[in-house]
């Protein structure tokens, strides 16, 4: 696990202020409902008062023009015989206008001076001569054609202005207090209800926040565990998934599935790293301490002898060889470890095996060698490179198995167009343990032998180089058999 970098002691960040994305798209919807009742509201409610109003407006008109149309006097009503058939005569009712309660109607007659009269031998009431008080010119107001709005201690009226045949005036009055009751009342119910509609989208939202946002919630749990060191977790996925928010999350866990092989092919890398500079030092401090142990005899005249200092000599240059083979087979590593660019071109690979078996009958005429790699069988390859991987299986073989152990080389051709080359041979084998780690840098089966240990990790990385493979197959007692394969 990497380590964790945080900031010193003596410096803080300001925490910032964080929201719930939660709450705010709760609140955004609450304020867009709020406003767009408010407005419905607003216009129906204005509209129900204009037309209460205008309904109210229509009657006073006509009750106005009705009278004015008589040309009657004030003394010819007061000789009628019914008031009560001279008022439904100039304030005809539409029908249907019963859908609310009766308005209160005030009918005032007045002087020139504006005070109320008598009418039809009743007094005028209180409610009348206020009216007649809150009307400043009659006679202004009975040449208007519109309708006028005053306040009578307090109560709303609608009133209009007829001018009689002898030119009294008479005010004609409606109240209109019943209209902003009903505008109120419908008010009252419009907020009871607009609230009842924001309560109910409050909590549809937070539902809805709440199973929508929820990927969101597993992101930052799997984000947060992977921070702790879990680098297995992965955001798990919903039924009827978001489609952006799925999007996100299927990047995501491809974003943590590269981080975690990142994490542990560098993990890996760094243990091998390690264990190939232990091994590294550990094969090149052994002919080097015997290499200085020489010299150290040679300094304090313990070889005397021509014989031994010839014997010492030997040995040093012997160890100075294996030491310089052990660095160019570091090297070769090393280099194939970074990718380089190989020089590929036809390849005679059957030439190439028969070269090897060739040098190998000439080091040990003694083995039983079989080569099946007539004609020639061309890939595009480095032939240097092919040359190192085919010496190397057959010093491999060489170095351990008997001098008298069959080897077999086949090279062939598939049907797919890959090379195949199978190097074989009937020594002891290997076991399971020792099979799984024969390209490991240094292994040695038994955990001794001849050689570096480097032969066929050389193998294994020039034929990765050329994109192909390397298989085995062996068992103890069952020699070994090395199986590569190499793109045509």
């Amino acid at each position: 696990m990497s380590p964790r970098i945080g900031f010193p002691q003596t410096f803080r960040r300001p925490k910032p202020r964080t929201h719930s994305l939660r709450s705010k798209l709760t609140l955004i919807n609450l304020v867009l409902l709020a406003l767009g009742i408010t407005i419905a509201t607003a216009v129906s409610l204005f509209g129900l008062r204009h037309y209460l109003l205008e309904a109210i407006d229509s009657e006073l008109t006509m009750s106005r023009d009705g009278l004015q149309r008589t040309e009657l006097s004030i003394n010819q009503i007061e000789s009628l015989s019914s008031l009560a058939a001279i008022v439904e005569r100039i304030s005809p009712r539409q029908p249907g206008a019963g859908a609310l309660p009766a308005p209160e109607s005030v009918f005032v007659a007045v002087d020139e001076r504006g005070r109320a009269m008598d009418f039809a031998g009743v007094v005028p009431t209180e409610r009348q001569r206020d009216l007649a008080r809150a009307i400043s010119d009659p006679t202004a107001l009975s040449g208007e054609k519109g309708v006028r709005e005053v306040s009578v201690n307090g109560d709303p009226y609608r009133v209009v202005g007829a001018r009689l045949g002898d030119g009294t005036t008479v005010l004609i009055s409606t109240s209109t207090k019943a209209v902003q009751e009903s505008v109120l009342r419908a008010l009252k119910f419009d907020a009871a209800f607009g609230g009842l509609l924001l309560v109910l989208l409050a909590l549809i939202t937070v539902m809805s926040a709440n199973r929508t946002l929820r990927p969101l919630g597993d992101m930052v749990e799997t984000a947060t565990a992977i921070a702790e060191g879990d680098l297995t977790r992965r955001v798990p996925g919903r039924h009827d998934p978001v489609t952006e928010i799925e999007q996100l999350r299927l990047a995501l866990n491809a974003m943590l599935q590269q981080v975690e092989s990142a994490y542990v092919t560098r993990e890996r890398s760094t243990t091998q790293l390690r264990r190939f500079v232990a091994d590294a030092s550990h094969e090149l401090r052994t002919p080097l301490s015997a290499i200085r142990g020489y010299l150290q005899l040679y300094e304090k005249g313990m070889l005397g002898e021509p014989a031994e200092r010839s014997r010492a000599l030997a040995r040093m240059t012997g160890e100075a060889d294996r030491m310089a083979r052990l660095v160019d087979e570091l090297l070769t590593l090393a280099r194939l470890d970074q990718r380089p660019v190989l020089r590929l071109r036809p390849v005679d690979l059957s030439r190439l095996v028969r070269d090897a078996a060739d040098d190998l009958r000439a080091q040990q005429p003694d083995r039983p060698l079989d080569v099946a790699a007539a004609g020639s069988l061309l890939v595009q390859a480095d032939e240097s490179g092919l040359r190192q991987v085919i010496g190397n299986l057959l010093t491999n073989i060489r170095t351990h198995t008997p001098a008298d152990a069959p080897v077999r080389v086949e090279l062939e051709r598939s049907d797919g167009g890959e090379v195949r080359l199978c190097v074989s041979d009937e020594g002891p084998g290997m076991n399971d343990e020792d099979a799984d780690r024969i390209f490991d840098r240094f292994f040695r089966a038994g955990g001794g032998g001849a050689g570096s240990g480097l032969g066929m990790a050389i193998v294994h990385a020039v034929v990765r180089s050329h994109g192909g493979a390397v298989t085995i197959r062996t068992a103890p007692g069952a020699g070994l058999a090395v199986t590569v394969t190499l793109p045509s």
